[in-house]
């Protein structure tokens, strides 16, 4: 078992198993150091298919391969080598924040908590892919793997539920009965009145000529 990284066997110094794939496409830079990244199919098939960056050992890991990883544990272990990485704690820097940009439409992308509670800030283009600094991607599959990911979504499902409880049910409006207009002046008895007072002053202005 091997950690991804690693080229060769601790154990037997056999190759490990993945193959640096031919990518005809314009080789693709790294948002971290502008170096280009290196496409590398890992497993003894060559399933799954990310990019390396030979400088940071970052990853550019695109919008499917990640939704595969994520949810499929045999993918897990192609991506840690079949070995789930060693603990590591979070290092909080006074470091600058830095925004980085796609290597696919070179726009910034977002910088987003992963599940929002994993403590692992991923920079994330929503149409293309994710960028995962040295270490960060297997730190997300020991956060999927100890349930976090599942227990995320089942807060989240609880916060909803919460909210539409908490919701003031509407009261019931009586709806508003139209005014009656001239056209139905007989509905109201004043208009009625008022009618019969104007024919009987026309009829006594036409006898009064």
């Amino acid at each position: 078992m091997i950690f991804l990284g690693s080229k060769f066997c601790p154990h037997c110094g056999a190759r490990a198993g993945r193959t640096e794939a031919e990518d005809e496409t314009v080789p693709k830079p790294c948002p971290r150091c502008e170096v280009a990244l290196q496409s590398v199919a890992l497993g003894p098939t060559g399933t799954v298919k990310i990019q390396e960056c030979p400088k940071c050992e970052g990853l550019w890991v695109d919008v499917a391969t990640f939704e595969a990883i994520c949810t499929d544990r045999e993918e897990q272990a192609i991506v840690l080598g079949g070995a789930s990485p060693p603990p590591e704690r979070a290092v909080l820097t006074l470091d600058e924040v830095r925004y980085l940009h796609c290597p696919e439409c070179h726009t910034l992308m977002n910088r987003v908590n992963f599940a929002g509670r994993s403590g692992v800030i991923i920079d994330a283009c929503r149409g293309h892919g994710t960028w995962f600094d040295r270490n960060e991607l297997q730190r997300i599959i020991d956060f999927i793997r100890s349930g976090g990911l599942e227990a995320a979504r089942e807060r989240d499902r609880t916060q909803l539920e919460n909210l539409q409880r908490s919701r003031p049910i509407p009261a019931t409006i009586e709806p508003i009965e139209p005014r009656p207009t001239w056209a139905n002046p007989w509905v109201d008895g004043r208009d009625l009145v008022d009618v019969l007072l104007f024919l009987g002053g026309a009829i006594a202005r036409l006898f009064m000529k």
